[in-house]
């Protein structure tokens, strides 16, 4: 079977032979947000996408395109600024509108917006769904994922609950995990110079380990351990139509 494996590239024939072999699918989660100076926007999506691309090559289903939109805490400062997510982390010192934020929206419409492509999934034929990426986004997934599960008939998986220990993908902030598969999956979209020299500097809007300490090798590791991770999980389904 081809490694063709992105939904909106299907032919309708290739998709057909793709869901009679293995009726998953896989919805990467991101948003347009500020990855610190040395990372590409898209991030989020970028990543998980090219994780369930590996994933779907190896055992199977099909890619949804990603969704470059999702929730995420707000704030409103004196002054009347709108402060979203990275904004007024704990990194970002002092808190202000960090370059390239956008697509938010409040978590109810994207509540309503996951749940109607559950429904469309399961209308076309998928027996699961897998979502994950941009963490708030992957927060609102795990929390309704059981709900929609029974309501809709259709299997879906959250890294959080479904997932054994050990996943390690996207598990910081544009730190050196996230920075370290970018370099893995998009060597391209990584500038490592664009970060102080002085490590008395921490990065701004970064959280978790220092990025200037990130590696494609690590990166390939990340992902194998994900990847491996989640072929064992999807490999108990029973999904006998």
């Amino acid at each position: 079977m081809s490694d063709k494996v992105q939904y909106a590239s299907l032919l309708p024939h290739e998709f057909r032979t793709r869901m009679a072999a293995c009726p998953i699918g896989y919805l990467p989660m991101g948003t347009l947000e500020w990855h610190g100076e040395h990372g590409a926007l898209g991030t989020d999506a970028l990543i998980s996408t090219g994780l369930f691309t590996r994933v779907a090559q190896q055992f199977g289903g099909i890619v949804f395109p990603p969704l470059f939109l999702g929730p995420d805490r707000i704030r409103r400062e004196p002054d009347g600024t709108l402060l979203q997510g990275m904004d007024y982390a704990d990194t970002t010192t002092p808190p202000q509108q960090l370059d390239g934020n956008c697509y938010w929206l409040p978590t109810g419409l994207f509540q309503l917006i996951l749940e109607n492509i559950v429904v469309q999934a399961r209308r076309a034929g998928f027996k699961a769904l897998v979502a994950d990426g941009h963490g708030p986004s992957r927060l609102v997934w795990d929390a309704w994922a059981p709900t929609w599960q029974v309501q809709h008939d259709i299997r879906l998986i959250s890294v959080l609950r479904d997932v054994a220990p050990g996943w390690q993908s996207q598990v910081d902030h544009a730190a050196q995990n996230e920075t370290s598969i970018m370099q893995a999956l998009h060597p391209e979209f990584v500038d490592l110079t664009q970060l102080p020299t002085d490590r008395q500097i921490f990065p701004q809007g970064v959280s978790g380990v220092d990025p200037r300490d990130a590696t494609p090798d690590y990166g390939d590791v990340c992902l194998t351990t994900s990847i491996n991770l989640l072929i064992a999980t999807l490999t108990t389904l029973d999904l006998r139509r």
